[in-house]
């Protein structure tokens, strides 16, 4: 699984960027906010998400962690597929789909080309819990607090235990100690469980 392109960029445009990479350009789905970071015929690194199908493999960039962490979590939403993430991505930024979703503001999400009621309510539900909302102003934390959980509980998954028990206790030592580190947490859960 691919983790990040670096490369020159040959083409931006508002959808995709294609970049060069050892003489092989690689076709990379991005959003508004990506492109506005993105120059051709410069050096770039984008982060990475692969999609990989029968019928299709397709990658989607990002040049800051907090944008694929947040596609990442809008994609695990029942009915959000990738391109709906990245037009959401696109037309609201980070701020705006926390605040949103921290006051179940169904409306700001719905604005959204493709977002119905149903799909803004399920949104808005489904990431509620996942996203830890520290301040609209700090944009690192809540996602970077929301992977490290993540990790963690996909370590204990592939340990044996069940994933509700060990979010659970996942939850309470984040409670104690919000800036345990992965490792930190996973020691903590053996120990509990």
């Amino acid at each position: 699984m691919l983790e990040y392109i670096s490369g020159t960029v040959k083409k931006t445009t508002p959808t995709y960027v294609i970049i060069d990479n050892a003489g092989i350009g690689y076709f990379i789905n991005i959003s508004l906010f990506t492109c506005e970071q993105l120059h051709e015929n410069t050096q770039a690194t984008l982060l990475v998400h692969e999609i990989i199908r029968e019928d299709v493999h397709e990658l989607y960039g990002f040049v800051q962690e907090t944008e694929r962490a947040l596609f990442r979590l809008l994609i695990s939403v029942s009915g959000v597929g990738a391109n709906t993430a990245r037009v959401i991505l696109s037309k609201l930024s980070y701020s705006e789909i926390s605040q949103a979703i921290a006051s179940g503001n169904v409306n700001l999400i719905q604005s959204v080309k493709g977002i119905g009621a149903k799909t803004a309510q399920r949104i808005i539900v489904d990431l509620r819990d996942k996203m830890v909302l520290v301040s609209a102003f700090d944009e690192n934390v809540p996602i970077q607090s929301n992977i490290i959980q993540n990790e963690a509980l996909s370590a204990l998954s592939m340990l044996g235990f069940a994933k509700a028990t060990a979010d659970k206790v996942i939850q309470n030592i984040v409670k104690t100690n919000p800036h345990a580190s992965v490792e930190e947490i996973v020691k903590q859960a053996l120990k509990q469980m």
